[in-house]
């Protein structure tokens, strides 16, 4: 899997497997002297008893160039705060729990509502941000990384390989992307990647004529990944996404704040597993088809952002050029996947299209009826401007439940 192909405008860092992990630590251990790095784990109390998040501990603590990790714990009551605190306690590195849903950050978060800056739903998103809010407050960090806590397949290595290029200080890189092959269980993972995203970019590009953020999302071999790290000086300008567009949206964010010289995506694994979600068929408000629409609607309000003119005929030809394009692709993974030894369902592939393509009107119905709809989560530079004191508000929150509740 390894290679040297650039193809874009965003560089491409791969694992050519002449470096060990060793050698990435050294000199991680080194830069991390002067450019300390937190990272950001955002967690369901239901993922502390799943098989991933022991493994991702221990391999956590195989190593020495973490300065913090910050845990967002959501859907926890107190006793499961308590656990949570223990559970973590076997982290080695310096940690913190944020409990969410606690009484010291729901007043926090109370304070936000009354000023209409505090996220619109739960969720990924939402975690995530009050995470790099807490970071933002700490003000000890040059770097910060993000990743899921159910990779079952998760090693030291992911994490070393995906701050090593914003850390590293003689690399422009303000933001970096992780990427990798998603194959588990003898089959071809990564349904929305593939059957979704890939072949909605090139429709767009094919009904609305060229765009430069097309071609900016299209470099990207896993737009979706949830894997990420950034330079802090660009955390209090960062717009998150509330909803499951929360990768999307931070590509576009990153298209909007930064140089395209200044992010890149690095090959992080070549053997990458988590929790699958269904595709719920039956329920546009759950599962992949849930996530299909956000996306969707994240790509049009990006464009729309950017003066594209949209309307019903126009999201017609878009569904009527993605079905086309991923019907191709379709045959492509599959013959691809043959020739691997791996096993691709055509009929529930084309089942996921049909799904997707349905949903491509049906976000564009959502957008028309609401365009300005604002699923952001205002930047911390708007909340700090609207309340200073919130984000020390929220450190002597965290403090105040991990002195209470130990």
């Amino acid at each position: 899997m390894a290679d040297f192909h650039q193809g874009g405008r965003v560089a491409t860092l791969h694992n050519l497997r002449l470096n060990t992990a060793e050698d990435l630590n050294r000199e991680l251990n080194a830069f991390a002297t002067s450019r300390k790095i937190t990272l950001i784990l955002p967690s369901l109390f239901s993922e502390l008893e799943g098989d991933a998040l022991p493994n991702i501990i221990d391999e956590l603590n195989k190593v020495d160039f973490i300065h913090r990790i910050v845990i967002g714990l959501d859907r926890a009551t107190e006793e499961q705060y308590r656990y949570a605190r223990q559970f973590f306690a076997k982290l080695k590195a310096d940690h913190v729990v944020l409990w969410n849903d606690g009484p010291r950050l729901s007043a926090v978060d109370a304070r936000l509502q009354a000023l209409d800056l505090s996220p619109s739903e739960p969720g990924k998103g939402r975690n995530v941000w009050f995470c790099l809010g807490y970071t933002i407050a700490r003000a000890d960090s040059a770097v910060v990384a993000v990743h899921d806590c159910d990779v079952v397949t998760y090693t030291a290595e992911m994490l070393a390989r995906l701050v090593y290029p914003v850390v590293n200080p003689t690399f422009p890189y303000q933001m970096s992307k992780g990427f990798y092959p998603r194959v588990a269980d003898g089959k071809l993972n990564g349904r929305v990647t593939r059957l979704l995203v890939t072949p909605m970019i090139h429709a767009l590009a094919k009904v609305l004529g060229p765009r430069e953020y097309l071609d900016f999302l299209a470099d990207f071999r896993y737009p979706l990944a949830g894997e990420f790290a950034m330079r802090t000086s660009i955390l209090p300008d960062m717009r998150i996404p509330s909803d499951w567009g929360l990768e999307i949206g931070l590509l576009s964010e990153a298209w909007r704040n930064l140089s395209p010289r200044a992010v890149c995506q690095v090959e992080i694994s070549d053997r990458y597993d988590h929790k699958h979600q269904d595709l719920s068929e039956e329920d546009a408000n759950a599962g992949l088809s849930r996530m299909s629409v956000d996306i969707c609607k994240a790509l049009y309000r990006k464009l729309a952002a950017d003066g594209t003119v949209f309307s019903e005929e126009i999201f017609r030809s878009i569904k009527a050029t993605y079905y086309r394009g991923a019907l191709d692709l379709i045959e492509t993974y599959f013959n691809d996947a043959r020739m691997n030894g791996l096993h691709v369902d055509r009929h529930i592939e084309e089942k996921a299209v049909e799904l997707f393509a349905n949903n491509i009107i049906h976000a564009g119905n959502v957008f028309l009826d609401n365009p300005m709809e604002t699923p952001f989560i205002p930047n911390w530079s708007r909340v700090h401007a609207a309340d200073p004191d919130i984000i020390a508000s929220m450190t002597r929150a965290v403090a105040e439940d991990m002195e209470e509740y130990k």
